[in-house]
Order: structure tokens, then C-alpha cells, then sequence
């Protein structure tokens, strides 16, 4: 099985900057062990990381370290969330549990079997799961001990046209979703975002997907953290489902890194 240490990375910035880029569903790297587990043929895996993966944000989060005056930090998951996904609860209060999507999936984007309902969870949720949140959450402690503040900015995308297992897929699909939390996205922050990314066609609150991820070590707790999800419509800058990048992912590195300079 892959090595610990290549399941997630850690790329430094600047000294002074108190800003990470999270990314957590970029990767379709899954370990042959746990491919092992898996229903679904090579066509069929191939098909459902089309539709899950997160395609271009690890580069798009790059290409924005690289413009910005001052170099953000960015911590890159390099592993495939359909071995765990970092985002998720791993116990009972995670509402996709409701669709087979916790922390690890037994259903695919199309709610069809992707690993046994009995499967058991706790193997990978140890293996994988717990290690990169004590990773991420050492990145934001280093980030207030360095600066005083830490400010995670989650960068995703999602598909044009809503998929079965979205369980809010009936509003509004604009071309920026901005996922907010009301104790951890200063108002300033949300202003910073909807002016970064003014010009590709409307910004939206918290729809087709909601909140923001924060350590749960400093969830509702540390005001120090500051947290904002990028949520991107993948016709913004890709042809879907999986296919490559366009011009879109250009701009998007642009406004993404004067975001980085406003904060």
C-alpha cells in the first residue's frame, strides 16, 4: 500500500502568509489494495473518477501560488477521495451517510454499489483519514504560531448538471459557489472572494453545496481561523465529465491568486 507519506503533501509558502489552499479531491491515485475492494471494472472506476474527482485543482492551485505577490501554502491531497474523503465526518453526524458517501463510499455518483454496504470503514478511516487530519490540522497550527492567523481556502469544482447522489442538487448552479460557515467566514473574506471572482458570470452562497472545511480542533472554537470553499462549475474551465482544461483555468489561477493578496 502507498506510503503514508505520499498520501497528502504539504507544500510550503510564504513565511509570512497565513493562507492554505486545500485540495482535497484532485487526485484519481487509488492504492492497488484498496482497489481491491472495489466493485467496479477499470471502465466503470474510470467513468465514476470522471464524475468525482475534482479534475485540474491541484494545478489550478499552483498556477495561483505562482501569481501571487505573496506565496500561499497548499496542502494537496494525492490520494483519490474514493479512498477516503478527508472532508467528511467520520462517524454518524455525516448527513452523506444518507447516500453511502461518508468518509468512505459504498455508493457511486449514480447511488449503484461501488464497495459491499457491511464494508467496514475503520481500516482505511485509520490508515488514511486520521493521518491527514492531524497533517492538516499541524498546518494550521503552524500557520497561527507563525502569523496569528490561519486562512483556508478550499478549492473544488462540481459538475454543470446535478448527479444523483447530491442531496441540495435542486438550486441554484452558478458559475462560482462560494460555501461559507458562519463562525469561521468573516464577512470581509466572503467581500474579498465575490470581487476576485466577479468576472465569470455570478457568484453564489452555499448552493449546490454548502460550508467550509476547518480542523475540527479549531471548528467553532478559534476565531483565529479563517475558512472559505471555491466551489467551481466545471464548464467554467474543463470539458466534462473528466476531460482537459480550457482558458477557463488561466483566469481562474488569476483571480484565485489576487484573492491569496487580498487576504
Amino acid at each position: 500500500m502507498a506510503d503514508m507519506s505520499h498520501s497528502f503533501r504539504l507544500i510550503p509558502g510564504a513565511v509570512e502568509s497565513p493562507v492554505i489552499l486545500h485540495v482535497p479531491h484532485s487526485s484519481r491515485v487509488i492504492p492497488e489494495p484498496v482497489r481491491h475492494g472495489i466493485r467496479l471494472d477499470d471502465q466503470e472506476l474510470r467513468r465514476e473518477l470522471d464524475h468525482i474527482t475534482d479534475a485540474h485543482t491541484a494545478e489550478l492551485a499552483a498556477d495561483a501560488a505562482d501569481v501571487a505577490d505573496v506565496r500561499p501554502w497548499r496542502f494537496v491531497n494525492s490520494l483519490s477521495r474514493l479512498v477516503v474523503d478527508p472532508e467528511r465526518f467520520p462517524d454518524e453526524r455525516e448527513e452523506m451517510l444518507a447516500v453511502g458517501m461518508g468518509a468512505v463510499y459504498t455508493r457511486t455518483t449514480h447511488r449503484e454499489a461501488l464497495r459491499p454496504a457491511d464494508t467496514d470503514p475503520q481500516p482505511l478511516i485509520d490508515r488514511y483519514f486520521h493521518p491527514y487530519a492531524d497533517a492538516m490540522t499541524a498546518a494550521v497550527s503552524g500557520r497561527l504560531d507563525a502569523v496569528g492567523r490561519a486562512v483556508v481556502i478550499d478549492v473544488h469544482s462540481y459538475p454543470t448538471r446535478p448527479l444523483p447522489y447530491e442531496l441540495h442538487g435542486d438550486g441554484p448552479r452558478p458559475p462560482i459557489c462560494l460555501g461559507t460557515d458562519a463562525f469561521h467566514t468573516p464577512p470581509g473574506l466572503l467581500a474579498a472572494a465575490e470581487r476576485a471572482f466577479a468576472g465569470f458570470g455570478g457568484t453564489g452562497l452555499d448552493s449546490p453545496f454548502a460550508g467550509t472545511y476547518v480542523p475540527l480542533e479549531f471548528y467553532g472554537k478559534d476565531p483565529r481561523v479563517s475558512a472559505l470553499m471555491i466551489e467551481i462549475r466545471r464548464d467554467v474551465y474543463m470539458e466534462e465529465p473528466g476531460g482537459p482544461a480550457g482558458p477557463g483555468l488561466v483566469r481562474l489561477a488569476a483571480a484565485l491568486g489576487e484573492l491569496v493578496d487580498a487576504i
